[in-house]
């Protein structure tokens, strides 16, 4: 081929593809902690009975699961700034993660939410509980351990989306290796590393979701 592998080049580089990573992991976190809020306070108005609020939930749903992220995020850094809302790339990223897995993770929870007997429920009122801490006790933690592994798998595709951020120049891995790349001309040799530095964070998170799952979930279910 006549190619000649030199990963030296990306070696010398590895304090800024560690940084990268970094910068992957914490706009991953903030992005599902963003996503779980979304998720669960739109499963909450997904039930209302108002059907305003009804209808405003299923259409963001619709209109976020059925538009690319790319499109999301550029509306949000490109667009927002002509109404006078400007953010930092950043910013924009964890918004746009979180919007984005927020509306993934409303119809998985609800998935849940809807498993639960409504005998349950109704006991939980008989013994004279809120209505929050019915949804909070008897509703939604039953609910979570039943959609755990699709939300946790939801949250890995998440952290793997964060590549996108990129393109309005938020610092993470991908940005990184770009930089990388753009001074070293190692096309190869820099996305191989970068590959597998995805594929260690991903293993490393589906990791972390199944000690959480070990240690939050692990009781008897009758």
């Amino acid at each position: 081929m006549g190619y000649t592998f030199d990963f030296g080049a990306v070696f010398d580089r590895a304090p800024e593809l560690l940084w990268g990573s970094l910068g992957t992991m914490g706009l991953a976190l903030a992005g599902m902690l963003l996503a779980l809020l979304i998720g669960v306070l739109g499963v909450a108005a997904r039930t209302s009975k108002i059907p305003l609020v009804r209808a405003l939930v299923i259409g963001f749903v619709e209109v976020v699961r059925n538009t690319p992220f790319l499109v999301q995020i550029f509306f949000i850094y490109f667009a927002l700034p002509l109404m006078g809302i400007r953010l930092n790339p950043t910013v924009t990223a964890i918004i746009a993660l979180g919007i984005n897995g927020g509306a993934y993770a409303i119809e998985i929870i609800r998935g849940g939410v809807e498993s639960i007997s409504k005998g349950q429920i109704e006991a939980g009122f008989a013994l004279g509980l809120h209505k929050g801490d019915v949804f909070r006790l008897i509703v939604l933690k039953p609910a979570l351990r039943a959609i755990y592994p699709s939300l946790t798998s939801q949250f890995v595709m998440l952290t793997l989306t964060t590549s996108v951020c990129t393109s309005i120049a938020a610092y993470e891995l991908t940005s990184a290796a770009q930089r990388i790349e753009s001074d070293t001309f190692r096309s190869f040799e820099v996305y191989f590393t970068v590959t597998a530095i995805y594929l260690v964070i991903s293993t490393l998170m589906m990791g972390m979701f199944a000690l959480i799952s070990r240690h939050q979930f692990n009781y008897p279910t009758r």
